[in-house]
């Protein structure tokens, strides 16, 4: 009974020291694509980000946002021509994790509780 207790201590305070990897400086810059399903079809969205500026390339469609760093895994995007009201409200996006070439992140519309979240990956 003592070496269960023992081992289960150990357990718990071995897993607790475990902090996911997130090396965010790697995923300031880039091209990255990231996968999602919308309305049942899986569709694919290419984005080439700089230290200040997003640009993105969906079904065909070039779209710009402007970034502004919180913190090294934080940033707030703003379209810079937004074609409704909808796109004039700024994404606050968040990395959570990173693993090699990839990144899982979150966003949401500034203000908003709604939380989406998703992965992308680094292609150069």
């Amino acid at each position: 009974m003592k070496s269960f207790i023992t081992a289960t201590i150990l357990f718990l305070f071995l897993s607790s020291c475990f902090a996911p990897e997130r090396n965010c400086e790697d995923f300031k810059t880039g091209t990255f694509e990231f996968e999602s399903y919308l309305e049942g079809e899986l569709v694919k969205t290419t984005f080439v980000r700089t230290e200040s500026l997003e640009i993105d390339y969906f079904r065909n469609e070039v779209d710009s946002s402007s970034i502004r760093w919180i913190n090294d895994c934080e940033y707030i995007l703003t379209n810079l021509n937004p074609k409704n009201m909808a796109e004039e409200k700024p994404l606050h996006m968040k990395i959570l994790t990173t693993k090699g070439d990839t990144y899982t992140f979150e966003f949401s519309v500034v203000g908003e509780d709604k939380k989406h979240k998703g992965t992308a990956k680094k292609i150069k």
